[in-house]
């Protein structure tokens, strides 16, 4: 999250929900939730995903959400009250890494777009997701894995993606923190059964107001850290091609189209007593 304007990333956040859902209720299809089962969305953020994970569950469930910040929570406690689910969801805020919960509260556990960023720097972190998550559930971390969002501009998109907003969280440092290695942090954490699955979506002129305003938010947030680190010709560029009120704004034309990715990382807690009453991890392009 932008510390210098924290509004503003939950305004970009919340006008990219629109692209990122159809691969967010892909993602819980795989998983398969139980119905009936107790989940936490570590890092929940503006609290969308919880809102779907609780459709999963169905009214016998429960879906928590934890955040460190208090601006994400009071907005994911208003959409869910305005979605009339606030006896199936609860959120709170507080630390990931320290979570005020017993151990193996959750018979399942997921987190998007934040518990792999946090792990880059503190891998110890997933040792405290599986912690809450009892034996023989399932861990389900996700994250934003790559991108084309200026189609004819592949030398220019490179580069922006080669700078350090580009690769953020990832800072260049020790290959085995890049999250993409997360498998073996899911491993190394005692997880049986991990699986990564690959899902993408995508847009395409014409575009509706609701995908026009998410992918001027994506290119917002993915590259405006950028220009320290550029060619003054690419981020002059990159502003022509990225700004609104430009004529050569890239979403002007039409042939416009772009894709994105997340990947998932799925683990089961080992259980010595072989419950099957969880999620069961499988293999790419299989459900869980």
């Amino acid at each position: 999250m932008s510390e210098s304007d924290p509004d503003q990333y939950l305004e970009d956040l919340i006008a990219t929900q629109p692209l990122r859902e159809p691969v967010l209720r892909e993602a819980v299809r795989i998983l398969r939730v139980p119905p009936g089962s107790r989940g936490l969305d570590a890092g929940c953020g503006a609290g969308r995903p919880v809102l779907l994970l609780a459709d999963a569950v169905g009214p016998e469930g429960h879906v928590s959400g934890i955040d460190a910040s208090e601006l994400f929570i009071r907005h994911a406690r208003c959409i869910a009250a305005r979605a009339g689910m606030s006896d199936r969801v609860s959120f709170e805020v507080g630390d990931l890494f320290r979570m005020p919960y017993e151990d193996g509260r959750f018979d399942w556990l997921w987190s998007v777009d934040c518990a792999l960023y946090l792990a880059v720097d503190r891998p110890e972190l997933v040792r405290e997701l599986v912690r809450v998550v009892r034996p023989g559930g399932v861990v389900a971390l996700l994250a934003w894995s790559s991108q084309m969002l200026l189609p004819g501009f592949p030398g220019l998109e490179s580069r922006l993606n080669a700078t350090r907003a580009g690769i953020a969280p990832f800072r260049g440092g020790a290959p085995e923190t890049h999250f993409l290695r997360a498998l073996e942090w899911l491993r190394g954490a005692g997880l049986e059964e991990c699986r990564a699955h690959t899902l993408a979506s995508g847009a395409q002129a014409p575009l509706s107001g609701e995908e026009r305003r998410g992918i001027e938010a994506l290119l917002r947030m993915r590259w405006e850290g950028a220009r320290a680190e550029v060619a003054r010709e690419d981020w002059e560029r990159y502003r022509r091609l990225c700004s609104p009120d430009s004529p050569e704004f890239i979403l002007r034309l039409e042939g416009y189209y772009a894709f994105f990715t997340y990947t998932m990382f799925v683990g089961r807690v080992p259980d010595p007593r072989g419950r099957a009453d969880a999620p069961a991890p499988g293999r790419h392009g299989e459900e869980l």
